[in-house]
């Protein structure tokens, strides 16, 4: 039988979010990773760093995983901005 929040000690939760946490992180390295292949390939086709249709894409499923999972999805919206930008800033260092 799992427990449920309730049933977990402070530092229980504590520990679980830390473990959250980390895999936050990874998944953030995953996309930066992921990114700056995509950077490459941008680089290699002779294409702008910036692709205002894509960026848009990214903010639209961001809201609507962020409904799906009933979360905040101006919050989901900015955090994605965030990365989307940290990406871009990235881009245009190794170009």
């Amino acid at each position: 039988m799992s427990r449920t929040p309730e049933d977990m000690s402070l530092e229980e939760l504590r520990e679980e979010i830390e473990s959250i946490d980390r895999e936050i992180v990874e998944l953030i390295a995953r996309r930066t990773y992921v990114a700056e292949t995509i950077a490459d390939v941008k680089d290699e086709r002779g294409l702008p760093t910036t692709d205002e249709q894509q960026e848009q894409e990214v903010m639209d499923r961001a809201g609507k995983n962020a409904e799906r999972f009933d979360v905040d999805s101006n919050l989901v919206k900015a955090i994605f901005r965030l990365l989307v930008e940290l990406n871009k800033v990235e881009q245009r260092q190794t170009r």
